[in-house]
């Protein structure tokens, strides 16, 4: 019995070694003859080595993919743009040692090289930049003109205080004057002036506060959430950030750097949340006061999000920081018009805007009212790098007053989410730069000066931004990230004449 269950055991044992045998001889040949040939691997892309998949997931969006407006049209697939992988621009994590760039180098030697007249970089280099913006200023002869609802209430009087100086010297061209003595007047009222009333500003995703001052002059008051090194959570979409009240400060000092003049006053004030905003508030906004667990006065409002106790605006223990904003001319004196950003974004967590899947829109948009006349386009294009330099994401649309038509300037206003990450350039906000390759000329300068030197944008920022009240407004990341940005901008500039295009097409002089 024992010997049968032996002579078994070893048949078994050899038919299963047999077995392996075969099929490490033929498993070889299965798999050749399964593996797809040369041919048919070509026509099928690996997802490992190609980011073709994406493009070809974006080419089959519909209509509901964009946002629905008359410059994101559902065009047939032969009529629109190819996408130029705008989306997929990786932002620059990385702070260089120095700002400079060979590229950028190179095409302002050859500009002064080719157009010695308009590009001498050897006497920009020696220029100091407040000789930059006098010679800028020159070569405009468009005066342009006043608010017309001022001129009809000449017979009224007033107008003695900084804030209604500021708001009769709206020009069609500029929010203000930079000579103006009452510009700093007015930021020093706001600084000083006694409150005598608080109400909430109805509308908005966030808390803010409109105060009036014993002269009768109005701001907005947007408060301190948190302390400035606390930056852009990475996890937060650019349409759920927090609203920042020192980037408010520092929206409007560098819109004064850069002489555009399209940023209304804005100054930074610390205030007694018990006796200036509590004490004058109404009995809805009052109710919302408490004492925390720190014994700190805290506060929180009403609004669309982070009005409740979980997202309340404490003070230290009742004084509160807070940007505030001068208050425009009344709607009955100056009306505006509210105008849809071309390139808004979708905000929408699972939707791309058109711009950002195509690059043809500036095709359609340069073609049609109000951006097919002298300066909108140019004007648009200088509010996303106004916008770049700070970093916000969150300009969906803009405004202008009625009275100037549709030849005068954008208001750049509600800057709160801008310097929110010093580290990441977004190159999404220079999509119309990009796709259009056009820039003013006074802009290009003075992007040149500050790359050329010796001054820097940083420096002038911080030297001015050393004049507010609740200083330091901005920390050095910030700083430094603007000259680095400077580069940025400078070299898709250098990447449209790479092209083969005109100077003249791509670095415009309107006069401006």
């Amino acid at each position: 019995m024992k010997l049968k269950h032996r002579v078994f055991g070893s048949i078994v044992g050899l038919a299963f070694l047999l077995t392996c045998i075969y099929l490490l001889q033929t498993l070889p040949k299965i798999i050749e003859y399964t593996k797809p040939s040369y041919h048919v691997r070509k026509l099928v892309p690996r997802i490992v080595d190609t980011d073709a998949h994406f493009s070809a997931l974006r080419k089959r969006l519909n209509k509901s993919n964009y946002t629905s407006d008359e410059f994101s049209p559902e065009a047939v697939e032969g009529e629109r743009g190819q996408s130029r992988g705008l989306e997929d621009r990786k932002p620059h994590e990385e702070i260089p040692s120095k700002f400079t760039d060979e590229d950028v180098d190179s095409m302002l030697q050859k500009l002064g090289r080719t157009h010695p007249k308009m590009f001498d970089m050897d006497e920009l280099r020696v220029t100091p930049y407040d000789t930059v913006l006098w010679n800028i200023k020159k070569r405009s002869h468009k005066k342009g003109i006043y608010l017309p609802g001022y001129a009809n209430q000449k017979d009224l009087g007033g107008g003695s205080d900084n804030w209604e100086k500021f708001q009769r010297g709206i020009n069609q061209y500029y929010m203000y004057d930079p000579e103006d003595p009452a510009i700093d007047g007015l930021m020093s009222d706001m600084e000083r002036e006694t409150v005598i009333d608080v109400e909430q500003k109805d509308g908005g995703t966030q808390l803010k506060l409109i105060i009036t001052f014993e002269d009768e002059g109005q701001a907005l008051f947007k408060p301190m959430r948190f302390p400035r090194d606390i930056e852009t959570l990475p996890n937060h979409f650019y349409f759920s950030d927090y609203e920042r009240h020192y980037a408010e400060i520092g929206a409007f000092h560098l819109d004064r750097a850069l002489a555009f003049y399209r940023v209304p006053p804005v100054t930074g004030r610390r205030f007694n949340m018990t006796s200036e905003i509590k004490r004058l508030a109404d009995r809805k906004l009052a109710k919302t006061f408490f004492i925390s667990p720190a014994n700190n006065v805290c506060f929180h409002g009403s609004c669309s999000y982070y009005c409740d106790s979980g997202h309340a605006i404490c003070g230290n223990p009742d004084t509160v920081e807070a940007s505030l904003a001068a208050f425009l001319p009344p709607e009955k004196i100056a009306r505006r018009k509210t105008w849809r950003n071309p390139w808004k974004r979708s905000y929408s967590k699972h939707r791309k805007a058109y711009w950002e899947v195509y690059d043809d829109l500036c095709d359609k948009v340069r073609t049609k009212p109000p951006y097919n006349n002298e300066r909108r386009l140019q004007d648009l294009i200088d509010m996303h790098i106004f916008d770049f330099l700070t970093g916000n994401l969150d300009r969906h649309h803009y405004e202008t007053f009625r009275d100037f038509g549709n030849v005068t300037f954008h208001m750049h206003l509600d800057n709160g989410r801008a310097f929110g990450k010093s580290k990441k350039d977004d190159l999404s906000i220079l999509a119309p730069l990009i796709q259009c390759c056009v820039i003013r000329f006074s802009t290009f300068i003075k992007l040149s000066k500050f790359y050329i030197g010796p001054e820097r944008l940083s420096s002038m920022l911080r030297k001015s931004l050393d004049k507010d009240s609740v200083r330091p407004i901005l920390l050095e990341p910030h700083l430094i990230a603007l000259d680095r940005r400077v580069v940025i901008i400078l070299k898709e500039i250098s990447k449209c004449l790479e092209k083969g295009l005109e100077v003249s097409d791509v670095i415009v002089d309107d006069f401006f």
